[in-house]
């Protein structure tokens, strides 16, 4: 039975075994952490360039091997750099006791079908319409993130915890302008309003068109971060606009609303 752990003259032992368990594990866990965001596209291009750089290796390319290390070693200062915001927030996540509850963590270990479940919650989304239709016609500014994949703990986490149901009452009683949650985004995932008041990100797209305001650059911010979809009611004019992945649409009537969440629900 020599042969079952020395083949080609390469041992494997149960060190090897654990070894390549806890990489599995931590790749699984860096991989829920950004699934869903802008992140995954330099998650998964790191990881390509890393698995290329161990072929290259392999086959003792040394002139390419050195081109390689050379680019990773200047690519993680760059990538500190241009992304040292997404980094804070990633270390203060895993700092903060949410990282221990999350469900990912949980999901590692056993096979949680309420995770399953409730990713089949189907959202209401005659509510938001007749909110934002409401909110409209009295030009009350409003800005409704509805979670995707991501669950967006990390901008839960600014605002102020509501965890109620999804009513378009509820809705428009938040973003009543007299109302101290009014200012701010409304977090909502599973159906349940988990948040009010959250701050979000702005987009930094010197192309953003002049006649949008904050709400909007709030929106189109959160969607390019994140894989969430971002209803915008105008203070100004009282327009409805849905933004996801960062194109904004505009004008919308009741009808063209509930026809772009469920579109955009399922992809």
């Amino acid at each position: 039975m020599l042969w079952l752990n020395h083949i080609n003259f390469i041992s494997f032992g149960i060190t090897d075994a654990i070894d390549i368990l806890l990489v599995a594990i931590i790749l699984y866990l860096a991989y829920n952490l950004v699934k869903g965001t802008s992140a995954i596209n330099i998650f998964i291009g790191l990881a390509l360039i890393y698995f290329a750089s161990i072929v290259i290796k392999a086959f003792d390319l040394e002139l390419l091997s050195s081109i390689i290390g050379k680019f990773v070693n200047v690519g993680v200062i760059a990538v500190m750099i241009v992304f040292q915001q997404e980094i804070r927030k990633f270390l203060l996540y895993i700092g903060s006791n949410e990282f221990l509850r999350n469900r990912s963590l949980k999901g590692l270990f056993k096979f949680n079908m309420a995770a399953e479940d409730s990713e089949t919650i189907e959202l209401d989304m005659e509510a938001i319409a007749m909110a934002c239709v409401n909110m409209s016609a009295t030009k009350t500014g409003a800005l409704i993130i509805i979670a995707r994949k991501s669950d967006l703990k990390f901008y839960i986490n600014t605002g102020e915890l509501v965890d109620s149901g999804l009513t378009a009452r509820m809705l428009e009683n938040i973003f009543f302008k007299n109302s101290p949650l009014h200012d701010g985004a409304v977090i909502i995932k599973d159906n349940r309003i988990l948040a009010a008041r959250c701050v979000l990100p702005v987009t930094e797209r010197e192309d953003f068109p002049v006649h949008y305001g904050m709400r909007h650059r709030a929106a189109v911010g959160i969607s390019e971060n994140t894989d969430a979809i971002a209803i915008t009611v105008s203070e100004q004019t009282g327009a409805i606009s849905l933004t996801f992945r960062g194109e904004i649409n505009a004008q919308l009537t009741r009808e063209k609303l509930i026809f772009l969440l469920e579109k955009n629900l399922t992809l």
